[in-house]
């Protein structure tokens, strides 16, 4: 973000909100409150772009994944144990 050209707006916060942003510029997190808010911006744009990829790709082939495709997916990604839970023996 060095070097960018900035413009001042304002923003109204939830007061819990506000006080995590200064808590984490006390703690050395950001070096103000602005750099705090830019910087969160910044991922929820990445994360915004990455989802309306994700859409695209989607749409290009076919639709999310059904339940069926999505288990055969997480048993090559995860293993054979993928979803299920872990159940216990009583003793």
């Amino acid at each position: 973000m060095n070097g960018m050209t900035t413009e001042k707006i304002a923003v109204s916060l939830p007061r819990e909100i506000l006080h995590g942003a200064r808590r984490a510029v006390r703690r050395g997190r950001a070096p103000t409150i602005s750099a705090y808010v830019a910087a969160a911006l910044e991922q929820k744009t990445k994360l915004d772009d990455l989802e309306d990829l994700l859409t695209e790709m989607l749409d290009a082939t076919g639709g999310p994944l059904t339940a069926a495709e999505r288990r055969v997916a997480d048993a090559a990604l995860l293993g054979p144990n993928a979803g299920r839970k872990n159940k216990r023996r009583a003793k």
